[in-house]
């Protein structure tokens, strides 16, 4: 069962925390503010800049973080963070074991030095199969499919821990492949996914990155790979509009919520805050008239999934610097992306964006909750059916993907 901590207090920039028992069963306005944790002493604060330079990304990872800014050190898994077990329950998938020989791959910017040990403390704590180079469920490459190790970036590292966290989470079983880019760019995380893309055994790739919408005339090439699930993070900042590559036609564009469980029982969901909508300048339809997105061209999100840093953040053992990591709670869209990609991959079927909106009935559909103030009420504010924050709703389920 999850671990029951007993105490959590924070110090001068660290939180101890005592743990009861050890094990788990392996099984167009303002942005809204971020809104303070249950926790004490510390708030959701962003793993990477907000405004990334033109041409360039920002990843999506927000944490709980204490006054410093800094993730404060932890002995265990928090109490309030979402387990795999509970992860799992919550969208009705199981053991999370049926995509067992396909590859869920991330496309990221920057190195992680030490994203294998990590990931091995996170599996092993929560009694998954090990997932390491030497048993070739991990793979490392550069954006160019070799091993050229980019510069380290903590953010981005931090940003790396969550996806792949998140996967592991949601389909224990899956092969996980890693693409680390040379910097933060749209062109060489671009040629990330298009290498992801490249590799035998890919069903999915999941991109929890962002910046300004921008066209598929222009970088479209590189998210178009039919047959394979691409998905991509609607972003962190509310109503504000489309951001790119969610705002591709050639994406599955997923949001965020803020999930409430009790145990293993999933109590609430409703839209999170912060989670993107809005509606691309330039890119083509991925709805079909017939849901009301109120968008003249592509509307966002599509789907969506468990966001909220505060309820709903995942367990995850992440960096706070190029040595040393601790346990942590980490949301935001990045959450949600690799989820999703990783339920595409549990669901082995076509993988195509427009296959959620022929089973729109397989999700549990969120209709409360809001992430701003917007001109055409859906693109802000959850409803029955499709809405901007939350899209078709939550997995319930692998029957719609």
């Amino acid at each position: 069962m999850r671990s029951r901590l007993i105490s959590s207090v924070l110090g001068a920039g660290a939180l101890a925390v005592t743990a009861l028992t050890a094990g788990v069963q392996g099984a167009q306005a303002a942005a809204p503010q971020p809104q303070l944790t249950h926790l004490s002493g510390v708030h959701a604060g962003r793993a990477c800049t907000r405004t990334p330079a033109a041409g360039h990304a920002s990843c999506f990872a927000k944490g709980l973080m204490n006054g410093k800014g800094r993730v404060p050190d932890a002995a265990a898994p928090l109490a309030t963070a979402l387990s795999p077990a509970q992860l799992r329950s919550a969208y009705n998938l199981g053991g999370g074991t049926t995509g067992g020989g396909r590859t869920v791959a991330i496309v990221d910017a920057y190195g992680y030095p030490n994203l294998e040990r990590d990931l091995t403390i996170y599996r092993n704590y929560y009694g998954m199969p090990a997932c390491t180079t030497a048993n070739d469920c991990l793979k490392i490459l550069d954006q160019n499919g070799g091993h050229n190790t980019p510069r380290t970036n903590l953010g981005w590292s931090q940003e790396q821990a969550l996806d792949v966290d998140a996967v592991s989470a949601t389909c224990p079983t899956c092969k996980i492949l890693v693409i680390q880019t040379k910097t933060n760019s749209f062109a060489n995380l671009g040629q990330g996914v298009i290498t992801a893309a490249q590799q035998p055994g890919v069903v999915a790739i999941s991109n929890s990155y962002g910046g300004g919408d921008l066209a598929d005339s222009t970088y479209g090439s590189y998210y178009h790979h039919p047959g394979i699930a691409v998905t991509a993070s609607t972003g962190d900042n509310g109503y504000q509009g489309a951001s790119y590559p969610a705002s591709s036609a050639y994406v599955t564009a997923v949001g965020g919520t803020t999930l409430h469980m009790s145990g293993t029982t999933r109590s609430s969901e409703t839209a999170w805050s912060g989670a993107g909508s809005g509606c691309s300048a330039y890119n083509a339809a991925v709805a079909p008239s017939s849901f009301n997105t109120g968008c003249g061209k592509r509307a966002i999100a599509d789907v969506s999934a468990a966001a909220d840093p505060n309820y709903g953040g995942l367990s995850t053992y992440s960096p706070t610097s190029n040595k040393s990591s601790t346990w942590s709670q980490w949301g935001g869209t990045s959450e949600s992306s690799p989820i999703i990609a990783a339920v595409y991959a549990l669901a082995g079927g076509g993988y195509s964006n427009t296959t959620p909106y022929q089973h729109a009935s397989s999700f549990w559909d969120i209709t409360g909750g809001t992430n701003g103030s917007c001109p055409t009420t859906q693109w802000c504010q959850a409803r029955s059916g499709w809405d901007g924050p939350t899209g078709l709703g939550t997995p319930n389920g692998t029957g719609a993907f």
